[in-house]
């Protein structure tokens, strides 16, 4: 009788925070409960100066204020979707670019623009990586009509099997897809080699590629230069204050929406919508301002939990990959604006429910509680009626009360998580989700006194890799010149890499296993008794 009492008070104690802590935008149709996070009025106390903080630093952001000092660059994807806000440059860009957009797509699907050797474009081919592809990704996987007019194929790796793949899918209708290439610099290295590799097979096929060729790169680019030499059919704009991560809502992602057929406009009406939510000063009716909030309470302003990504609905499935471009890359940072080494950062992973009853929830409720969830729920199930699968049971019902019950399951077991709930998915949906996360991220930054607008860490990668690919030059040419078989450490010190032999064996290895003329003699479980010849 005392654990049902305690039970029944533990119950009305969690509706009433509910209620309190409810957040609905009759507008967007969104609701927003963040009750089932453990924190306490002492936290909201001792954030208050930081929040005041993070609304004026958000403002002066939309005002134009140099926000990534690294590389002098304002950040105004806010004015993407609104740009009366945006500086008077800036809004004619955006302008003109959408009208740009909504042109050229209107032209391919009449076939008035087409390629030379069928009457109509039928699909679209994307080459980009990162911001470049899993924006789209996401969107085409949410939003793309069954009917849609151009299905969308994507490049967004190195990898030649990948390639090959996609390549092999497309073959007969080569002649009728439009490649759409992606690279703000044009230097960046995936996306060229996606782009040769593309040329390489319309070449094969003897199609005139550039006719089948769409840039989107920045003025003056690499990527500008190649599509003016060789005639491109158009080029659309990246901008300087736009950073990968946060590109959606441009070129980058509206051109391969518009022509898949989805409304570009409703998911920038959405967005628009969301970013006057989020621009209100008060933390409680603020919903980017909540999520900072209770990401800040999970991991202790430190980042010390998890943020796992649920979304209920398939095609929803992608999301939790996109944010973790948008959350990871723009707070996992080494240091704080001060110079203080904080080595921030949120873990972002997910998959989609109730596919997780039967996979990580497990772990989710029983193992390591280094996490919060975040559920996120769509009230409509389908277009039209759905039958029975159980008296007075739907299967849009079990998807709902898998939902509710796996919140419940984890928080009995003290492990904390968010709902967002939308009424279905739309542009106008997408587009305001994409915008309350991409606020969101700027709020908590401000918290935790970061750069949210730089990646130095991915720079660092990239150089890493240039100067793998410099040392296999040297290899190969020392190679070239030995009179006879080199040993690990010989080779290593002929190509001038003598502290890096470990190197020079991947690269060896590598060479051999694709028939690049290397041949390795030897134990090759003891890499220094390998003996390396050029054949």
């Amino acid at each position: 009788m005392v654990a049902s009492v305690s039970r029944d008070m533990d119950t009305q104690a969690l509706w009433k925070r509910y209620e309190d802590w409810l957040y609905y935008h009759s507008g967007l149709g969104l609701y927003l409960d963040i009750s089932r996070m453990r924190f306490d009025d002492t936290l909201l106390e001792s954030l208050k100066p930081k929040f005041e903080k993070a609304f004026k630093d958000m403002e002066a952001l939309e005002a134009g204020a140099i926000a990534n000092p690294d590389e002098n660059r304002m950040v105004g994807h806010y004015w993407l979707r609104d740009p009366d806000i945006a500086p008077a440059e800036q809004k004619q860009e955006v302008i003109e670019t959408l009208e740009q957009i909504q042109v050229f797509t209107q032209k391919v699907h009449s076939g008035e623009i087409a390629p030379p050797a069928a009457p109509k474009f039928t699909d679209i081919l994307s080459v980009g990586i990162g911001g470049s592809a899993l924006g789209p990704q996401f969107v085409a996987e949410a939003l793309a009509p069954l009917d849609s007019p151009m299905p969308i194929h994507f490049i967004d790796n190195t990898d030649p099997a990948g390639i090959d793949r996609i390549l092999t899918n497309l073959s007969d209708r080569l002649k009728s897809t439009l490649v759409i290439v992606t690279s703000k610099s044009g230097g960046t290295p995936e996306t060229r080699n996606g782009m040769l590799e593309v040329k390489h097979a319309y070449e094969q096929q003897n199609l005139n590629f550039p006719k089948h060729a769409v840039a989107i790169t920045m003025k003056g680019s690499k990527m500008d230069e190649i599509g003016q030499m060789e005639g491109w059919l158009a080029e659309f704009p990246m901008f300087d204050w736009v950073g990968g991560r946060t590109s959606e809502m441009s070129a980058v992602g509206l051109l391969a929406a518009s022509l898949q057929g989805i409304n570009i406009q409703a998911m920038l009406d959405g967005a628009k919508e969301m970013d006057a939510a989020t621009r209100i000063s008060d933390l409680k009716t603020n919903p980017a301002a909540l999520l900072a909030l209770a990401w800040y309470a999970a991991g202790n302003g430190k980042g010390e939990k998890d943020m796992v990504i649920l979304p209920y609905k398939d095609s929803l499935l992608l999301f939790s990959r996109y944010l973790q471009q948008l959350v990871m890359e723009s707070l996992g940072k080494e240091l704080d604006l001060d110079g203080n080494r904080v080595n921030q950062g949120i873990a972002v992973y997910g998959n989609k429910g109730s596919t997780d009853q039967h996979a990580y929830v497990q772990q989710l409720r029983e193992g390591v509680p280094n996490f919060f969830a975040t559920f996120i729920e769509v009230l409509k199930d389908r277009e039209g009626e759905s039958i029975e699968v159980e008296p007075g049971a739907t299967s849009g019902d079990f998807l709902s009360g898998f939902l509710q019950g796996t919140r419940q399951a984890l928080y009995d077991n003290h492990r904390d998580s968010i709902t967002i709930t939308v009424p279905e998915v739309t542009p106008y949906t997408v587009g305001s989700l994409i915008a309350l996360y991409e606020r969101a991220v700027g709020l908590y930054a401000s918290l935790v006194n970061i750069n949210a607008y730089h990646q130095p860490g991915v720079e660092a990668g990239k150089k890493a890799a240039a100067s793998v690919l410099d040392l296999q030059r040297r290899v190969v040419e020392a190679l070239n010149t030995a009179a006879q078989p080199l040993s690990l450490v010989e080779l290593a010190n002929a190509a001038n890499a003598t502290t890096d032999v470990e190197t020079v064996y991947k690269i060896v290895r590598h060479l051999e296993a694709n028939g690049r003329g290397i041949t390795v003699q030897g134990d090759r479980a003891k890499p220094s008794s390998l003996k390396i010849t050029l054949t």
